[in-house]
This record gives structure tokens, C-alpha cells and sequence, in this order.
């Protein structure tokens, strides 16, 4: 198990260099300069900062520069918000995405696994429709159609729920609701078809053989082998929300990470682009690395 905790955690470095690399490189491709969309900045003004920032040197010499700063955890000031560096934004707006996040999941989390569940135990029944019919409404509608439904219902005719804003616990409400409909129709459509999948293993039908109760079976043998896809979607899926999700937080003006994303991509700001990508890409790997490691708790046949 040793060996492939240090095998899986050499690749997850790697992973991270290449990632960080191709960005830093494929960033340098788009058109322009950051600073030709600021209409107070003559050109001899862009040559400047372009000096001052470093970014009319050598292409290799400035990615060598970024890499070792990169190494020290250093992300570099952003080229578009005066005086205040990748890490501090990340730092000031990360833990409200991350909140807006749990929040969504503690929601999915549960009620997909029992919705999921419930639909394979009661294959064809009632039920079993029901569960079907709330997963493919969940990932069929987009979020921004469904966030503006909520802030309709509740907040403009219903009156008893703020429109936006992220000040106090009833302004969490609609977003987490919102965030959280996407992800529970996720989890209970691969939480069905694993289950539906581990019914048929010879493992059930010698249990049901021994006279073990349905939910003995149920619970100690089906749910145990049925989470290992999960797993599999877990990873991705808590980074993705605690990462930020950049249209349910401008539907609700949240001050989260995903805002200054898109604003990074398309105001050319190259130091704060990198570093959510690298920052993102760390999440995500180390969430990947987890469930691998995971994996093993949950299957013991896959830490061989």
C-alpha cells in the first residue's frame, strides 16, 4: 500500500508541472497584452508595464521565473487589481465558494444516496419514477434557469427569502439549493445503476442463501460495493464546488473564487489566470489522490 501511495503522489506532482506548463504556455498564445483593453494607458505606458511585469522577456526565461515562485508558493501579483497578489484573492474569496460548496453537498450528498438507493430497490415502481423523473430534471435544467426560478418563487413573490447576496444564513439558502439540485440528480442516477449492477453478483444471491435479512444484504454488502463509483465521481465533484461555481455565484452575487476566473481569462490577467488553474488543479488532484486511496477502505480487492 506504501509503494502505491508514493507512485500515486509522484504522479500527482507531475500532473501538476504539466498542467501549470501547457496553461503557461497556451496563455502566452492569446492575442493582445493585459493592459491594451485600459484606455488610460498610452502605448509607451503598455511598454512599461509590460517591462515593469516582465512580460517582454524571453518566454523561458519568464516561465522559469514563474515555476521557481511557483515552487516557493508564490503566485505573483495580479496584473489587473492594484497592489494585491493571486494569494491574497484566493485567500479572501476561496473559503466563501468553499462554503457555498459543503453547503450544496451536505444537501446532495445524503439525500442522492438514499433517492438512488430507494429507485433500485423499488425498480419499476412508483418510487422507483419518481427518483428517475427528480435526477433528470435536476441535470436537465441549467443552473442558471433554475437559480432564476428560485429567486422568482421565493425572493420577488413569495417574499420570504433574499434575491442575493452572501451577508447572512437565509441569503445561503436559494444558491445552496440551487448548486446542490445538479449534483443530487448526479448522485442518485449513478447511485441507482451501481446498485441495480451489485444485485445481480454472486455475492448477493450466497447471501440471500445464508437467509441473511434484505437489509443486512442491503446494507452491508450491496451499499458498501455500489460506492465505489461514487467515489469515482466524488473527486471531481468536490473540487468543481468548492472550487467555485462562477454562474451560480454571479446569479446570486456571491464574492466567490469562480468571478475572477472568467474576469481573469478575458481581462488577459496571465498571473492570476495561472493561479487558479494551478490552485484548481492541486484541488483536484489531491481529491483524486484521496479517492484512490479510499478506494481501498471501501473494496479491499483493490489495494492489490
Amino acid at each position: 500500500m506504501a509503494k502505491y501511495i508514493v507512485k500515486r503522489l509522484l504522479i500527482s506532482v507531475i500532473t501538476i508541472w504539466l498542467l501549470a506548463t501547457i496553461s503557461f504556455f497556451l496563455l502566452r498564445t492569446l492575442p493582445g497584452n493585459p493592459f491594451q483593453t485600459n484606455q488610460i494607458l498610452s502605448i509607451e505606458m503598455q511598454e512599461k508595464m509590460m517591462t515593469y511585469y516582465g512580460l517582454n522577456r524571453p518566454l523561458l526565461e519568464q516561465y522559469i521565473t514563474y515555476l521557481s515562485n511557483l515552487i516557493r508558493g508564490d503566485m505573483g501579483y495580479s496584473l489587473k487589481y492594484t497592489n494585491r497578489t493571486v494569494n491574497s484573492i484566493i485567500k479572501t474569496t476561496f473559503p466563501i465558494s468553499a462554503s457555498l460548496g459543503l453547503k450544496a453537498l451536505a444537501l446532495a450528498l445524503p439525500i442522492g444516496l438514499f433517492l438512488g438507493v430507494a429507485s433500485a430497490k423499488k425498480r419499476g415502481q412508483a418510487v422507483d419514477y419518481a427518483c428517475v423523473f427528480i435526477s433528470v430534471l435536476g441535470v436537465s435544467i441549467p443552473s442558471f434557469i433554475l437559480g432564476s426560478f428560485l429567486q422568482y418563487i421565493f425572493a420577488l413573490k413569495l417574499k420570504i427569502l433574499p434575491m442575493a447576496q452572501w451577508s447572512t444564513p437565509l441569503h445561503t439558502i436559494l444558491p445552496t439549493i440551487a448548486l446542490a439540485l445538479s449534483l443530487l440528480a448526479t448522485l442518485t442516477r449513478v447511485m441507482r445503476a451501481s446498485m441495480l449492477e451489485v444485485t445481480t453478483q454472486d455475492y448477493v444471491k450466497t447471501a440471500k442463501a445464508k437467509g441473511l435479512t434484505e437489509s443486512k444484504i442491503t446494507w452491508s454488502h450491496q451499499i458498501r460495493n455500489a460506492m465505489v463509483p461514487i467515489l469515482t465521481l466524488l473527486g471531481p465533484m468536490v473540487a468543481t464546488v468548492l472550487m467555485g461555481t462562477f454562474v451560480i455565484e454571479k446569479i446570486f452575487a456571491i464574492p466567490g473564487l469562480g468571478q475572477h476566473f472568467v474576469n481573469s481569462i478575458t481581462g488577459l490577467d496571465y498571473t492570476m489566470t495561472m493561479g487558479l488553474i494551478v490552485f484548481y488543479g492541486i484541488f483536484m488532484v489531491t481529491a483524486n489522490f484521496i479517492v484512490d486511496i479510499a478506494y481501498g477502505f471501501v473494496d479491499p480487492r483493490i489495494r492489490i
